[in-house]
C-alpha cells in the first residue's frame, strides 16, 4: 500500500509466456498489493504459467476479446479486489516495472488521478527501437489530439497507465472500443471530465517478444484516434452526442 490506498497491477496478457517471469521479477511488491492478470485467449501457457508464479487472481477469456475488451475485464476484476489505484503492466516486458513507484505516488498523494509512462518526453524512443513510422504517426496524431482536446500531454499512445479507483468508476469504459483505440478513448473520457493527466518518462523497448500491432492495424487505430479527438471536440460544441462521453447515462464496470 501507499499511504493507507491498495495498488493493484493488473496485466492484459496474451502471448505472454516467453516475457511474464521477467516482467513479475521486477514488480515491486512492496508498494504493490495484488496482481491481476487477463488472459485473451493466448495458444502459449500464459495462464499455467502466471499461477504456478504465484498470481492468484488469473482470469482467462476462452475467445479472444481483443485489447480494450482485456482491459474491461482487467479493471472490473481490479475494483472487486478493492484497488484504490490500478497500475496497466503490459506482460511483455515492453515497459518497466520499476516505475511502479513513479506512477503511483502521485496519485496516492493526490497531485494526479491519473499518471502515464511517455516514451516521448525523453530522447530515447527511436533509440529504443521504435520503428520510425510509429514514431512520426505518434507526433502526428499527439499534436491534433492536444489542440481538438486542449491538452498538453507528451503522448496519448502508451500502454503504461496509472488510476485512481475514482477514475475507473466514473468513465463509462463499457462503451469503448474492444480494439486498440479503447487506450485513446479511455483518455479522451479523462480529458472531457475535466481530469488532469501526470506524465512520466517510460524508456522505449522494442524487441521479438514485445508486442507490437502491424502497420495495417496502426492505420486502424490512427483512423480511430481521429475519430475520438474529432467526436470529443463536437461533444463539447454540443454538435454530437456520443455513448462514450455520456457519463449520467453512460454503462460502468459491472463490479457486483
Amino acid at each position: 500500500m501507499v499511504r493507507g490506498k491498495k495498488v493493484v497491477v493488473v496485466m492484459p496478457a496474451y502471448n505472454a509466456e516467453k516475457t511474464l517471469r521477467q516482467t513479475l521479477d521486477e514488480v515491486p511488491f512492496d508498494v504493490v498489493d495484488e496482481v491481476v492478470l487477463v488472459d485473451d485467449g493466448s495458444r502459449d501457457a500464459t495462464v499455467e504459467l502466471a499461477k504456478a508464479l504465484g498470481i492468484h487472481r488469473v482470469l482467462r477469456h476462452e475467445k479472444n476479446r481483443g485489447y480494450g475488451g482485456n482491459q474491461k475485464t482487467c479493471y472490473t476484476e481490479a475494483l472487486k479486489a478493492g484497488a484504490d489505484i490500478v497500475v496497466m503492466l503490459h506482460p511483455d516486458y515492453q515497459y518497466t516495472p520499476r516505475l511502479i513507484e513513479a506512477m503511483v505516488y502521485p496519485i496516492a498523494y493526490g497531485l494526479f488521478p491519473v499518471m502515464l509512462g511517455s516514451r516521448i518526453l525523453g530522447k530515447g524512443a527511436l533509440q529504443g527501437g521504435m520503428p520510425l513510422y510509429k514514431y512520426l504517426a505518434n507526433r502526428m496524431l499527439t499534436f491534433i489530439q492536444n489542440v481538438l482536446m486542449n491538452q498538453k500531454l507528451a503522448e496519448y499512445h502508451t500502454g503504461y497507465r496509472a488510476f485512481s479507483r475514482e477514475i475507473l468508476e466514473i468513465c463509462p469504459l463499457e462503451e469503448n472500443s474492444d480494439d486498440f483505440v479503447f487506450d485513446n478513448q479511455m483518455l479522451a473520457q479523462i480529458a472531457y471530465a475535466g481530469y488532469t493527466i501526470g506524465e512520466v518518462t517510460c524508456p522505449t523497448k522494442y524487441f521479438e517478444e514485445a508486442s507490437s500491432i502491424n502497420f495495417r492495424r496502426s492505420i486502424t487505430y490512427g483512423l480511430g484516434v481521429l475519430r475520438t479527438s474529432l467526436a470529443f471536440r463536437l461533444n463539447k460544441w454540443g454538435l454530437m452526442k456520443s455513448k462514450i462521453f455520456d457519463f449520467k447515462n453512460g454503462r460502468k464496470l459491472n463490479i457486483e
